[in-house]
């Protein structure tokens, strides 16, 4: 492993450079922001830009942009975590591949501690919740039970810090 501003890089991230993270680290905070304005801002060609975030893409590093929008705008105001206890874990991905055709279901993460998988749901309302979880969640099979969890607010969503700022 090799140091890079205070920042730790994997052998498989050799050829990842500091204009490379910082390129991520603008798109990060702000995937809208047009290639010529983010190569403004580091002092490069647009198209230095362009070729970095094409390697960034081959790597699998930069996977896909995501649009970030406010559910309760548009009607869906409870979010709730639920974590799932499953029969087995050998039934983790027969039970993910059930869970994904969930459109209220947001996010999964396969979890070590006392549930197999923590999700993430969006819902309209605790009713709505109430029939996502009785009526499509708990009626997978190898799910034993179910634990929910609602957020009242979400207080921190935020991208991580690659690059060192005072680099």
């Amino acid at each position: 492993m090799k140091k890079m501003n205070n920042l730790v890089i994997s052998q498989r991230m050799e050829n990842v450079d500091k204009l490379d993270l910082q390129i991520l680290s603008v798109l990060m905070k702000d995937a809208n922001m047009p290639y010529t304005d983010i190569a403004k801002q580091l002092y490069v060609s647009g198209g230095t830009i362009h070729v970095r975030m094409k390697k960034l893409k081959k790597m699998g590093i930069v996977k896909s942009a995501h649009l970030v929008v406010d559910y309760s705008m548009l009607g869906y105001d409870v979010s709730a975590f639920l974590g799932i206890y499953l029969d087995k874990s050998s039934l983790y991905e027969q039970v993910t591949a059930e869970l994904k055709k969930i459109p209220e279901i947001v996010g999964a993460h396969y979890t070590t501690g006392n549930y197999s998988i923590f999700a993430k749901i969006v819902c309209q309302d605790t009713k709505h919740l109430r029939q996502v979880l009785h009526e499509k969640i708990q009626q997978i099979s190898g799910i034993q039970r179910t634990e929910t969890f609602i957020s009242l607010e979400e207080s921190i969503n935020r991208p991580i810090n690659i690059v060192d700022e005072d680099a």
